[in-house]
């Protein structure tokens, strides 16, 4: 990434990245105490050297044991979501192909624009954004979304070759992604509530948002972002939050490795993103229905214009949610809030 865009978030975070993590593999190729002499020779620095990256590994959040007889032993990992702790999990060819990392950012989805704004030729699909904390995360309709330390807050970007119409079904592969992966991860009966929302019981655990580029019926570019609570401590958000959102941690009732649980994400996305590009609709519209909350459940719906009751019976091509009213009539929500009932 050139000069010229990285904040100083990034050129801390990956000035880091390229000496200290050669180190670091190093002590994780090894699998036991190995001597600071012989990292030296390996990567041609001096021993001193070593100390100091070893010192910038133990500020990511590394446990180093280190002994002059014995030498060096990694003894616990960070938890912080580096992309090297990402990558050692992850199981994909193009999303996470190249993973940037911030500490603090207003946005993952804001650093993305801007990155696109600057160096949009450079820069190729797949590429995913992280942050530890978000100070103005934004969720649907443009609602601000609380993303403390301990989620799961990240951009996707996307350049895909389908139609204008279809670009709703990035969101429904997305929500089938984080659905699957909370499942076969914790085994955790989350489902995906219309339009976008992920739920464990009557919580909200995790939403997307997608803001497109486009000209014409031509897609430009996709950013697509996604926010878990995943070791979120529910007591530390706003009063009127603890009624409605929950976190995974709190669910297990212990936390859980962020780096393992998003590359499993990401590895379900790109399952899903795949059936998109091969133009396979229908298998895609047949999971996220079969993972529903909302679909055969009575619900409230509220749009900028009404506000009415009726069964949720089923989704259209265009992602429209068909609700039969207690009229008998039949009505179809593009957009809008959705309450079950």
């Amino acid at each position: 990434m050139p000069d010229k865009y990285r904040t100083n978030q990034f050129k801390k975070v990956m000035a880091m990245t390229n000496a200290a993590y050669n180190v670091l593999r190093i002590l994780d190729a090894s699998g036991e105490k190995i001597s600071g002499e012989k990292i030296s020779k390996e990567l041609g620095i001096s021993r001193s050297a070593v100390w100091k990256h070893i010192q910038e590994l133990r500020d990511l959040g590394y446990e180093i044991e280190a002994s002059q007889k014995e030498g060096y032993h990694l003894t616990q990992r960070t938890k912080r979501l580096l992309p090297y702790e990402i990558r050692r999990h992850l199981k994909t060819k193009r999303i996470g192909s190249d993973l940037h990392y911030a500490i603090t950012t207003p946005s993952t989805i804001w650093l993305g624009k801007q990155m696109m704004r600057e160096i949009d030729d450079e820069i190729e699909e797949g590429l995913v954004i992280i942050a530890e904390e978000q100070t103005g995360g934004i969720g649907r309709l443009g609602r601000s979304w609380a993303s403390p330390a301990g989620g799961v807050w990240t951009t996707i970007l996307l350049k895909p070759s389908i139609p204008i119409s279809r670009a709703y079904m990035i969101m429904m592969a997305a929500s089938v992604a984080v659905a699957r992966a909370i499942r076969k991860e914790y085994e955790i009966g989350a489902l995906i509530k219309w339009p976008n929302d992920i739920f464990i019981g009557d919580k909200k655990v995790a939403g997307m948002h997608l803001e497109l580029s486009a000209e014409a019926d031509v897609i430009h570019y996709c950013l697509l972002s996604i926010g878990i609570d995943v070791n979120v401590s529910v007591s530390d958000l706003m009063p009127v939050l603890n009624r409605e959102v929950t976190s995974i941690s709190e669910e297990l009732g212990y936390e859980v490795d962020r780096a393992k649980f998003l590359a499993r994400v990401l590895t379900e996305f790109e399952r899903r993103y795949n059936l998109l590009e091969r133009n396979e609709f229908e298998a895609l519209i047949r999971e996220w229905k079969s993972l529903s909350c909302t679909l055969e459940q009575r619900v409230e719906i509220r749009t900028l214009k009404k506000t009415f009751e009726g069964e949720a019976i089923d989704l259209d091509e265009q992602g429209a949610l068909i609700i039969r009213k207690d009229n008998g009539k039949i009505e179809r929500v593009i957009a809008g809030d959705c309450h079950l009932l």
